[in-house]
């Protein structure tokens, strides 16, 4: 077996794309991924599933219906199944997140935004 840890400060520049999360890793029924984002995303929710983000640079906020959380590095947030919520940076934020393999990026709204699933960096 290849045990080799994964560098945040080499996969991030490997990112070509905002909003097209990458998998870095599987971990049973999950895949954590990478994404640089910024801008605004799209209103949208998970029905069946948390959403974990976690700040690996810059300020990530996720707006909700009734109101929004702002995660700054080394910060996370859980996303409640069914809850709607629009992640935010105003600038390029890097962020990390786990959630279930297979679960698309925009949740039930669907759309162009909508990054392929179970793309490896």
């Amino acid at each position: 077996m290849d045990y080799k840890a994964i560098n945040f400060a080499e996969t991030f520049p490997l990112l070509q794309e905002q909003w097209a999360p990458r998998v870095v890793a599987d971990m049973n029924d999950s895949q954590i991924k990478i994404v640089k984002l910024e801008g605004d995303f799209i209103w949208h929710e998970h029905v069946d599933s948390n959403e974990a983000f976690v700040v690996l640079g810059s300020i990530l906020r996720i707006d909700f219906r009734d109101g929004a959380v702002e995660l700054s590095a080394e910060e996370i947030f859980v996303v409640p199944k069914g809850v709607v919520h629009k992640p935010f940076a105003g600038r390029e934020a890097l962020v990390m997140l786990i959630e279930p393999r297979g679960l698309p990026n925009t949740g039930s709204a669907g759309g162009e935004r909508t990054a392929v699933n179970d793309v490896w960096i």
